[in-house]
């Protein structure tokens, strides 16, 4: 059992609010000399684009991300990631710098959310990459928390939890990705299986990985230092220093 749940922690569902139907992939390669490159491109509809960077252990790389349609983000996956990312553009922006513990292969990964895909939009995009050989002072993108071993999480928890309506509160598993300022991600692992993501900025619920089954949109009320959410049927109460650390 204690294998399992080392597991389930370790395997946050990056993919949030978009399914991909097809993602074609990129080789990132800089010419004779440079460490940055411009590339351009576009999405539609549920198919994505990944670019493949190598990079070694102790550099950085920052990405910029400029899309024609506001549904349109990017995520970054480190080497063997299994759809975890270390970077989530539609809960953190269009910009990421972060200094690389790993060396291998990094996806930067562009996708129209669901409410876009299901509609069949277009996002033309640039992005901007670039590479360091030195670790960045400052990375304004990744969190400043030390790790839980063994996790991608800055801390872990069990939190009270319901799946449907009219099923009584039970306990999950949960694990927060703090990314500074208020901002983070709460993956909640259900006990008989999946997860479900909530995103918190500036302190405050923001949403969650929905899809059209989810029906309502998500809230969220605070009360005795408790983030009292509802996505559809669901319950979460997540507890605000999960949340913002201290």
């Amino acid at each position: 059992m204690a294998k399992r749940i080392l597991a389930l922690l370790t395997a946050l569902t990056l993919s949030t609010q978009a399914d991909f139907a097809d993602a074609t992939e990129q080789v990132v390669r800089f010419k004779a000399g440079a460490s940055s490159a411009t590339l351009s491109g576009s999405v539609s509809g549920y198919d994505g684009m990944d670019y493949r960077l190598g990079a070694k252990a102790g550099q950085s790389i920052s990405v910029r991300f400029e899309p024609s349609n506001p549904s349109c983000y990017f995520n970054v996956l480190p080497p063997n990631s299994n759809d975890v990312a270390i970077f989530v553009g539609s809960s953190s922006g269009n910009e990421f710098t972060g200094n690389l513990t790993q060396a291998g292969n990094y996806v930067i990964r562009v996708y129209l959310m669901r409410n876009a895909a299901r509609r069949n939009e277009k996002c033309r995009y640039t992005l901007a990459v670039e590479t360091s050989p030195k670790a960045a002072r400052k990375a304004p993108s990744a969190s400043v928390d030390a790790l839980v071993p063994g996790t991608i999480f800055n801390a872990t928890a069990e939190v009270p939890c319901s799946r449907a309506a009219g099923q009584p509160t039970t306990s999950c598993k949960a694990g927060v990705v703090r990314r500074g300022n208020g901002s983070a991600d709460v993956t909640v692992f259900w006990p008989d299986g999946g997860s479900r993501v909530l995103f918190f900025k500036d302190g405050q619920f923001a949403g969650a990985d929905i899809s059209g089954a989810d029906g309502d949109t998500p809230s969220s009320t605070t009360e005795n230092g408790l983030y009292l959410i509802r996505v559809g049927a669901q319950r979460f109460e997540i507890p605000d220093v999960l949340v913002l650390g201290g």
